[in-house]
């Protein structure tokens, strides 16, 4: 056993919040990569809603690395790892697959035979939506990740966790981070029009962190005010591009914009924190924004540890 992977043996989960942003994600991938995979994960597993960013996430960890289905639709042709027969020296090291994809082109059976196969052959799977095949095969992941709200990584032993047992706390937890993209991004045009473009995105729990340099004169207050309007006029959000969203009918630029509801009324309990906070780490004024809570829940709250 390899000493990252004896370094990791009594790992049981590891929590980070999801970023939004394609970059941030791929960033938070290529954090993964460095402190829980070891080279001799062989099968790892991503569970989580489409469009959540697994694929983003699969890029940071392994650079390079084709993906079957891409978020722009790209796939290949025939499923590379269908062809394990091809001795070539050429051969790949790594496969990816994404299974709700690939179940409009193969039986379920199919596929899990493929990754038993690979795996037999000290191949390594990156297999999105493993909990849809993993009923089928002899194993669990030797990593798996969960998106939703959080990134939840986990090294699964004969004790669990299951793969639904993730996808159990990812699939509810993903439409806050969904309404809380959606309200940042009706706070960041509004901060554009206002001439406040220079800002830094960052996370907390249900909701978002807008951070500056200097702290803007900006009354937070008619801010959120505005920003509530907006919501309570349902105002459609749509997909654009990769890089951009329609706010209505305003295009805006967004680098995650798949990650958003299906329209401004969908976003529960918006408010906006009364004053900026300075942030002594960072040297940094903080804009927070919440959304999804009960108004009584105090800021100091909304990263605690949950037994």
């Amino acid at each position: 056993m390899s000493y990252s992977a004896r370094m990791q043996k009594n790992h049981l989960y590891s929590v980070h919040l999801a970023p939004r942003g394609a970059i941030r994600m791929a960033d938070a991938g290529a954090q993964i990569a460095q402190i829980y995979l070891s080279p001799y994960d062989n099968l790892i597993g991503v569970v989580g809603e489409a469009g959540s960013g697994k694929s983003m996430l699969i890029k940071g960890m392994f650079p390079g690395l084709e993906l079957t289905n891409d978020d722009s639709g790209v796939n290949i042709r025939p499923l590379p790892i269908l062809d394990l027969d091809d001795s070539s020296f050429f051969k790949p090291h790594t496969y990816h697959l994404d299974i709700r994809f690939e179940q409009g082109f193969h039986q379920l059976t199919d596929l899990a035979d493929a990754i038993d196969e690979a795996l037999s052959l000290n191949r390594r799977v990156i297999v999105e939506h493993f909990e849809l095949v993993y009923p089928l095969l002899k194993r669990n992941a030797h990593l798996l990740i969960g998106i939703g709200e959080e990134l939840i990584i986990t090294r699964p032993s004969v004790f669990g966790p299951e793969p639904q047992d993730l996808v159990d706390i990812v699939m509810p937890s993903v439409r806050y981070r969904k309404m809380a993209h959606s309200a940042e991004d009706l706070v960041e045009q509004e901060l554009i029009e206002m001439g406040y473009g220079k800002f830094e995105h960052d996370d907390v729990r249900h909701g978002f962190i807008l951070s500056f340099e200097n702290k803007p004169e900006i009354d937070i207050g008619k801010l959120e005010a505005i920003v509530q309007e907006k919501i309570s006029a349902d105002l459609p959000i749509s997909y654009k591009d990769d890089f951009h969203i329609l706010l209505g009918d305003v295009l805006h630029y967004c680098t995650g914009p798949r990650m958003h509801v299906e329209s401004t009324g969908k976003i529960e309990n918006f408010r906006l924190h009364k004053e900026f906070l300075y942030d002594n780490f960072s040297k940094r004024y903080l804009l927070v924004g919440i959304i999804g809570l009960d108004k009584a829940m105090q800021l100091c709250e909304l990263n605690q540890i949950v037994i």
